[in-house]
């Protein structure tokens, strides 16, 4: 009898909607601190000569600082617009190679890795599918890593999303994705696990979590630009998705004198596969 795939959650899908902005989410992404690298390098073991499999590769943002540690990276990625990017970008690398392909679905003709990395893209990924898929396209004593950012606020300082909460509610009113950032202290506390996904049980042993702060000066434009390029503005119908980012980058510029910070803590959540 032929099986035929289950379709996914709706959640997968939308992370196909990425591909639509796929040269406005390269130009407005913030990148990974080089710190959270060499914390991978040095929680991993993982350098000159390692192979790693990336999972969602995007426009290979994260790929070129892999590929700096001595790497050599195979970068899977869905959308056929970012990864196409992501070879305009990393064409001269010749320890990269870029394949499109959605990791579930992936073909990997019996190739194994040292290191999983999944840079903001696991969320994505069909959890019944993929903590045992990364866990069979490993080496023995390999590591899946997790780099991700979480965005956050500190007290007292004026903060875009709390500013803006008014036109969120007019705009797209009760919707679930609206919401101020935690605290960093709060997000800081949150150092065991796998994060927001789904946990791994027992294909992964204990994670190590490194914790990386930055911070982006944006103005209303680029603000409202960032915003384009994020799940949960993507989702909304054009007309109310336009409308409402246009009043947000006003509201920035008369209000917050067209300067605000994003902070973020850059994380790296990593563990040992297993045996």
């Amino acid at each position: 009898m032929t099986r035929h795939p289950q379709p996914r959650p709706d959640r997968y899908a939308v992370g196909r909607l990425f591909d639509e902005v796929a040269e406005l989410y390269d130009r407005v992404r913030p990148g990974y601190p080089d710190a959270l690298f060499a914390d991978l390098a040095a929680v991993t073991g993982v350098g000159e000569g390692a192979s790693v499999l990336e999972v969602g590769c995007g426009t290979g943002q994260a790929t070129g600082q892999l590929a700096a540690l001595g790497c050599s990276v195979t970068a899977l990625e869905p959308g056929a617009r970012m990864a196409a990017l992501a070879r305009r970008r990393l064409g001269a690398v010749r320890e990269v190679a870029v394949e499109t392909a959605a990791f579930e679905e992936w073909d990997d003709r019996g190739r194994r890795f040292d290191v999983l990395v999944a840079a903001s893209s696991w969320h994505w990924v069909d959890p019944s599918v993929g903590w045992r898929r990364a866990h069979d396209v490993l080496r023995p004593g390999g590591w899946a890593a997790l780099l991700g950012h979480v965005v956050v606020r500190r007290p007292g300082e004026p903060e875009v999303y709390a500013e803006t909460a008014d036109l969120h509610e007019r705009y797209s009113p009760e919707n679930p994705d609206w919401g101020h950032p935690p605290l960093e202290d709060e997000v800081r506390a949150c150092d065991a696990g796998w994060g927001a996904v789904e946990d791994p049980e027992e294909l992964f042993g204990p994670t190590v979590v490194r914790w990386c702060p930055t911070v982006q000066w944006l103005d209303g434009t680029a603000f409202a630009d960032l915003l384009r390029s994020q799940s949960p503005y993507l989702r909304l119908d054009h007309d109310i998705r336009e409308a409402l980012l246009d009043a947000v980058a006003e509201r920035v510029r008369t209000r917050m004198g067209d300067r605000v910070p994003r902070r973020c803590l850059s994380v790296l959540r990593a563990g040992r596969r297993v045996d």
